[in-house]
């Protein structure tokens, strides 16, 4: 789990980040979370865009992901959900 620190932490550096996955109308299925599984492991932190087209609301995606992925939620602001899980071959973020 991350503490509050940590999590702030991480929100700054996310801040800079673009999304580089959309949730739009068909929600969230088996191989968008592969997918954002493995950029997970390759980034460590990543912003996932939700359309307003999305059937399903924030929160719920946001669960979805967080399960699939194994990946800690770090923040759901607007329509954006920021994901972190620490790599196993690639680490690159050094948490406070």
């Amino acid at each position: 789990m991350l503490t509050g620190k940590q999590k702030r932490y991480l929100r700054s550096e996310a801040h800079h980040l673009n999304p580089i996955f959309q949730v739009g109308k068909g929600g969230v299925n088996d191989n968008m979370v592969k997918q954002i599984a493995e950029a997970l492991e390759a980034r460590e932190l990543l912003k996932v865009s939700i359309l307003q087209n999305c059937d399903e609301d924030k929160d719920t995606v946001a669960e979805l992901l967080v399960k699939g992925t194994k990946a800690e939620l770090v923040q759901v602001i607007g329509s954006m959900i920021v994901l972190y899980k620490q790599s196993k071959e690639n680490k690159q973020i050094k948490l406070p």
